[in-house]
């Protein structure tokens, strides 16, 4: 069986909140600041970009997978290992280019 990555999905972020629905989810929760639904899910890697094209434009959708991260954007992904921060910098220089604020480009994982 394939293992599955662990990520955080907003549901503001999203064009159709349907897709929510097909997701193995684990854990639910609101910010506190800005009043975003946060979903923690489960998924294979092959459905990740299948989520890519469900994104508003920016915004990104970021998984991992012991220290592998997948962060993904309506029309790029990125990946890299967590504990290698210079392996970062393609993504947040993206991030950065479609106006996402850095402070929230940090990419936590548990």
């Amino acid at each position: 069986m394939a293992e599955k990555y662990k990520g955080v999905i907003i549901e503001e972020s999203l064009d159709d909140t349907r897709v929510i629905n097909n997701l193995e989810i684990i854990g639910v929760k609101i910010s506190n600041e800005d009043r975003w639904h946060l979903y923690t899910v489960l998924v294979l890697e092959k459905d990740i970009e299948e989520l890519s094209r469900s994104l508003k434009q920016g915004w990104y959708m970021h998984f991992w997978k012991d220290k592998k991260v997948i962060v993904i954007f309506k029309d790029k992904r990125f990946e890299f290992d967590y504990n290698k921060k210079d392996t970062w910098e393609p993504a947040i220089e993206y991030g950065l280019s479609i106006g996402i604020p850095k402070e929230q480009l940090d990419f936590p994982i548990n």
